[in-house]
């Protein structure tokens, strides 16, 4: 008998119909004789509506009163899907994220799991119960509601699969798995049978949106593979795990990933003295905002220009940061560009092989696509471009490095 954690997102929870489906699929699993524990997101737009509720309310909400708002889309999406597995016949069990023995930090909105204690967990299941766990929250030391943003129902679902010891961790989307690019955007992209760690974290780093980076990087930690599939079609979908990948796809570029949500802020006119970065990031970094490329132009007479990206949403808190310092380091202006995007190239066949970033730039260069700043990795190349012409270099570096036929 295996253990399998299974997290459904919202769009397969999105109606009482779609909940049902889900509920036959779980009893499927439990008719072949394994035990499961499920990990629910809010049902569709959920999140988004009671954030728009509370914005009706009042422009600045006490966090810890936000989080207990938003906490209760996955409580409802639970509940309703254990009444689901009650009506045809299957003993269920909802549990919130506190229940459930999921410990964070005290930052809400963005609380980072400290340790799960599943002792419920496994009660219920002893009890014959199938548990469904509220995604994107628990309960700091102080017993207050937290949530885990952005894809945080995947982060809960990889941390409930390794402190469980699972075997695996299923998580079903509106998508049939890990594909070359985004295939909203290129059609011909084609599905990935399996991917490593490091690839997908790049992947899911810079743009992909089918599992979340954190998420990742826990199953990576605790070698917990990871299954991105389709709740809606029946697909093998790709397998994310530690392992080797064949021969036949390990010297090429694995995906492409792209990123809308990217803006710059330029400091012009920074003096060029030991101090002055800090003075600048430590006030971003106390505030929870997270920095991706920085670049700093090589000083003349003792003066340079410092730019770094965040994400769009963090650009006026970041300036309202920002712009204060740069007036008391004697900068000359402090400005921001919210009209970016990044494209990227990734895959670990790059490690040692000549020629990939070249045959980028020109590819983009053939497109006209001017390129404002690049950042890599070993396996990953990345440039940010205008947004307005992201999806023509997605298409353009997806047809070059031959993605279109597949593995």
């Amino acid at each position: 008998m295996a253990l399998i954690v299974q997290k459904y997102g919202g769009s397969s929870v999105a109606d009482a119909e779609k909940i049902k489906s889900v509920a036959r699929s779980i009893a499927a699993v439990r008719d072949k004789g394994d035990q499961v524990v499920v990990v629910v997101s809010a049902m569709g737009d959920t999140t988004d509506e009671l954030i728009e509720l509370a914005s009706q309310i009042t422009d600045h909400p006490q966090m810890r009163e936000f989080d207990a708002l938003l906490s209760t889309g996955e409580l409802i999406s639970n509940t309703l899907l254990a009444m689901a597995l009650h009506s045809i016949g299957y003993q269920a069990i909802s549990l919130s994220g506190a229940q459930a023995g999921i410990r964070t930090d005290t930052a809400h909105r963005r609380a980072r799991i400290l340790n799960i204690a599943p002792k419920r967990v496994v009660e219920e299941m002893e009890k014959g119960n199938i548990v469904i766990v509220a995604g994107f929250q628990g309960v700091s030391e102080g017993e207050d509601i937290t949530t885990l943003g952005r894809g945080g129902s995947d982060t809960t679902a990889v941390a409930l699969a390794a402190s469980l010891k699972a075997e695996v961790c299923q998580i079903y989307t509106d998508v049939g798995g890990v594909f070359t690019a985004d295939p909203r955007l290129v059609p011909e992209a084609c599905p990935l049978a399996e991917i490593g760690y490091e690839e997908m974290l790049e992947l899911a780093t810079y743009g992909a949106r089918v599992v979340h980076p954190r998420a990742v990087e826990l199953g990576e930690l605790f070698n917990i593979p990871i299954l991105v599939a389709s709740s809606f079609v029946h697909s093998p979908g790709t397998l994310i795990h530690g392992g080797g990948v064949s021969m036949e796809v390990r010297n090429k570029v694995r995906g492409i990933a792209h990123d809308l949500d990217v803006a710059k802020i330029t400091v012009v006119g920074v003096p060029d003295r030991p101090g002055i970065a800090v003075s600048i990031f430590k006030p971003l970094a106390k505030a929870g905002i997270s920095i991706d490329t920085i670049v700093q132009n090589a000083g003349i007479d003792n003066i340079t220009d410092l730019t770094f990206t965040v994400a769009k949403s963090e650009l006026a808190e970041a300036m309202r940061l920002v712009e204060p310092i740069a007036e008391s380091i004697g900068a000359r202006e402090c400005v921001g560009d919210a009209s970016l995007g990044t494209v990227s190239i990734i895959g670990t066949g790059m490690q040692n092989t000549p020629g990939y970033a070249s045959k980028m730039f020109e590819v983009l260069s053939e497109k006209n696509i001017n390129i404002q700043l690049i950042t890599t990795s070993e396996i990953r190349i990345t440039c940010i471009i205008d947004e307005a012409q992201v999806e023509d270099a997605v298409r353009a570096l997806h047809r070059a490095f031959e993605l279109d036929a597949g593995e």
